[in-house]
């Protein structure tokens, strides 16, 4: 029975390891991975060997592969030529005379090349490259050299190559044949290697610049201070192409600017003459500079005193990070989804026929009420025109001189009343044109479609980090601007006035423009209808927080901890930036694609990240500071790091749009709203009150004014370029933002009990005793808290005895010296068991 318990004992005190959990651990031994790269470089050299002695020994040995390989092998007694014996002439007569002739030396270069990656990280040349020119050589130079044999099969081109040649040839004939063969050689050079005309003649340039080089260092210069040569250019040698002007009336002249001095760089100076004097006299002193600053410091009035300066550090030379990126190649963030395709245009419905109706006799009848209304009240005008837009036509009038504009913009409602239109909006005067404008609303308005936005010329080639295709202006032009320079903004207007269909604009035109790995969406919708279509997208373009299910944000809760978790990305990103010594994100990722930046350092490509909330009135009644303290934060820092944030009421009151927003939130579109109280409210100017309504905005990015005409994006339409986008590869999950706990998730009062505790009580615990200072600034920094939380666990540890009571501005006194009390503090029970 003793034998049995123990064994059984023995049994249950040695647990058996699972075997695949053994492959992981050998699959992740750095021991298993060198031995297997020196099998690969093993197995590639012998192919290598066998392949060279089997073009010499082919023919004497076909007479052994006529019996099966068993037999072969089995057969002591036969003998084979190949200098590798039975093994090296079966490989040399499966891989070069069966399959790819010549070309199959690129197999044991291959398997070369994987070795050395794997035993000692090292590649001589990118293992993608190397693949691909193995794969194309293995059919390209195999059919090409039985071609050159008159398509008959040989060592040199193999059986792949054989059969290829011969259907080529029954097929294309044999001019055919050659040319298709320059075509593939010449496609797969430009298409999979990169080799352009541009890239040779570069090349070329670059190698007669270093034959120059080399050539001036052989045969000196005779006169190297000779002076520079002035070369005078001749007015009519400037041709006109130099200068386009596509429109006269677009151009400003400013007489009374100065024309700027053309710049000129300063010459370098010339280097101070040497004397001719021959080699042999020159006299080479050895330099003492060190020896007597070492010297220096030596007397016999003191003891001895020695200065060791710090050696620089070690830093990658530009030669070495362009080798880098030469090995590897730049960066690509869009490498995960490479198959990504951007949704195209024909899912777009083209609403109208995107041209203006022009009704003359509309124009003639606004334009003789505007001129009789003037003249009624003496004011004469000295010209007027007319500029079309989709829903309201400016009307540009000059009066003549000696009229005041104030007596024109107190005409406004006398204007209206005889022209019976809907809202008139005077521009008195009209920046940059010293005209003064009235805005008639268009009797017959035309419908701007979002499709002939977006394919318009200044969209599809605009350079812009974040493009955002708004509408068209009064002068039917596309208005594009960018979100990364705003760097945010605030939309207001009453319900229905067009607020959710310029958010799904917005939304829109960043979809049409960027790629998944380059922004991410943060979308709060307090309504749970106006972006649900966007779930779709979730593992493309969203952003969320860790373990939540939806990454559209509904709850009030929610929509707190995904605030102060921007606010710790934001930090975050700050933090790569100073490592990096940058200043925004667009420097941080250029450096990163350049392959300046390590990832083992925690670096990464950093993608933008737009917050969008849609109902910003319904957070703040519900919320208050909670939400406007993390929003007037990231307005305030965020963009520089890439963080930038749209945010939409349809209340736009005081207590809602607060100074603290207003300041940080310079873009403002104001749709239209039912008071000129409100419209002063989100432009800090009136008009958004005349305005007519379905789409009809005024855009501010500061002290200038634009009326636009928002596009129309309808429902069905975001579902088929979110359907579109949800069906392509994705990425395992949406964009995790940093996790954060509220300040409601920690334990309140003074309590001792385990369950009333903060989360992360016994982690600050252990910071205070380690670092033997007990205040709530420390807990701050190591813990990444708010002040309130920090402050609750202070209490919490004064409570449990680990430090003392508050003592004015002296810091606190921890009360437990080592990290071994703090655990017999923490756990008592276990310490009792232990004893």
């Amino acid at each position: 029975m003793a034998k049995k318990k123990t064994k059984e004992s023995k049994a249950k005190s040695t647990p058996k390891v699972p075997l695949l959990e053994s492959w992981k651990a050998a699959a992740k031994d750095r021991s298993v991975h060198v031995v297997f790269g020196l099998a690969l470089i093993f197995i590639g050299v012998f192919m290598t060997i066998a392949f060279i002695s089997f073009l010499g020994s082919w023919s004497n040995d076909q007479s052994a592969f006529q019996q099966s390989f068993l037999e072969l092998v089995g057969n002591p007694d036969f003998k084979v030529h190949n200098v590798l014996s039975k093994v090296g002439a079966s490989l040399g007569q499966i891989f070069v005379y069966r399959w790819f002739g010549i070309a199959a030396f690129g197999v044991p270069v291959l398997l070369t090349f994987i070795g050395l990656r794997i035993s000692f990280k090292y590649s001589p040349y990118p293992l993608l490259k190397v693949f691909r020119v193995v794969i194309f050589s293995s059919i390209w130079l195999s059919a090409f050299m039985a071609y050159l044999g008159n398509v008959n099969h040989n060592v040199f081109a193999g059986g792949v190559g054989y059969y290829t040649a011969r259907y080529m040839d029954s097929l294309l004939g044999n001019i055919g044949s050659l040319l298709l063969f320059i075509f593939t050689l010449l496609a797969w050079l430009i298409l999979v290697m990169k080799v352009t005309p541009d890239t040779m003649a570069n090349g070329a340039k670059s190698l007669f610049a270093r034959f120059k080089r080399e050539a001036k260092e052989i045969i000196p210069e005779s006169n190297s201070s000779a002076p520079v040569q002035s070369v005078e250019v001749d007015d009519e040698d400037i041709e006109d192409e130099d200068l386009e002007i596509e429109d006269e009336s677009s151009v400003e002249i400013d007489f009374d600017e100065e024309p700027e001095p053309e710049r000129v760089q300063p010459e370098p100076e010339p280097e101070p003459e040497t004397p001719d004097v021959p080699e042999s006299e020159i006299e080479l002193e050895p330099v003492v500079e060190e020896k007597t600053v070492a010297d220096s410091t030596k007397s016999d009035e003191g003891p001895e005193f020695d200065v060791e300066e710090a050696a620089a550090e070690e830093a990658l030379s530009e030669k070495e990070v362009n080798k880098k990126v030469k090995d590897f190649g730049e960066y690509d963030p869009k490498l995960d989804l490479s198959r990504f395709k951007l949704p195209p245009l024909d899912l777009l419905v083209e609403h109208g026929d995107g041209n203006i109706n022009i009704d003359q006799a509309e124009l003639e009848e606004h334009k003789n009420n505007i001129v009789n209304t003037l003249q009624n009240y003496k004011i004469s005008i000295a010209k007027i025109k007319a500029t079309i837009g989709p829903t309201v036509t400016l009307y540009e009038i000059v009066p003549e001189a000696g009229v005041r504009i104030s007596r024109i913009k107190n005409l406004e409602d006398d204007i209206a009343l005889s022209l019976a239109a809907l809202g008139i909006r005077i521009i008195a005067p009209i920046p940059g044109r010293g005209t003064i404008g009235i805005e008639v609303p268009n009797k017959n308005a035309s419908i701007v479609s979002m499709r002939a936005v977006l394919t318009s010329e200044k969209f599809q080639n605009s350079k812009f980090e974040l493009p955002i295709a708004l509408g068209k202006t009064i002068s039917n032009e596309t208005f594009v601007t960018d979100l990364a320079k705003m760097p945010h903004l605030l939309m207001a207007g009453a319900t229905g006035q067009g607020k959710s269909v310029g958010l799904n604009a917005i939304l829109a035109s960043i979809l049409y423009k960027k790629h998944p790995s380059q922004v991410k969406f943060v979308l709060v919708d307090p309504k749970k209808v106006e972006l649900t279509l966007y779930n779709k997208i979730e593992r493309h373009y969203l952003a969320k927080l860790p373990d939540t299910e939806d990454a559209i944000i509904t709850d009030t809760s929610k929509v707190i901890n995904t605030l102060n978790s921007l606010c710790i990305e934001m930090d975050n990103r700050y933090e790569l930036l100073k490592g990096a010594m940058v200043r925004n994100i667009k420097e941080y990722n250029a450096k990163f694609i350049q392959r300046k930046l390590n990832p083992e350092e925690g670096h990464k490509y950093l993608p933008y990240i737009v917050l969008v909330i849609d109902e910003f009135a319904d957070l703040i009644m519900t919320a208050g500071k909670e939400v406007e303290t993390p929003i007037a934060r990231l307005a305030q820092l965020a963009r520089a790091i890439g963080i930038h944030l749209i945010v939409a009421t349809q209340r736009p009151s005081v207590n809602v749009i607060t100074g603290i927003i207003k300041a940080n939130f310079p873009a403002r579109i104001a749709f239209r709203v039912t008071s000129k109280i409100d419209s002063r409210t989100i432009l800090d100017a009136g008009g958004a009150d005349q305005l007519i309504g379905k789409g009809d905005m005024l855009f501010s990015s500061g002290n200038d004014l634009i009326r636009l005409q928002c596009a129309f994006l309808d429902t069905p339409e975001v579902d088929e370029i979110t359907e579109y986008i949800g069906n392509q590869q994705a990425y395992p999950e949406a964009y995790l933002l940093p996790e954060y706990v509220g300040e409601e998730g920690g334990g309140g009062g003074g309590a001792l009990a385990d369950e009333d505790r903060d989360a992360l009580f016994e982690d600050a615990a252990r910071i205070v005793v380690i670092h033997q200072q007990g205040s709530a600034s420390l807990l701050q920094r190591k813990l990444k808290l708010g002040y309130n939380r920090a402050g609750r666990i202070v209490d919490q540890l004064e409570a449990a005895g680990i430090i003392g009571p508050f003592e004015g501005s002296k810091a606190r006194q921890v009360l437990v010296p080592d990290e071994v009390s703090l655990e017999q503090k923490l756990n008592p029970g276990n310490s009792t068991l232990d004893s």
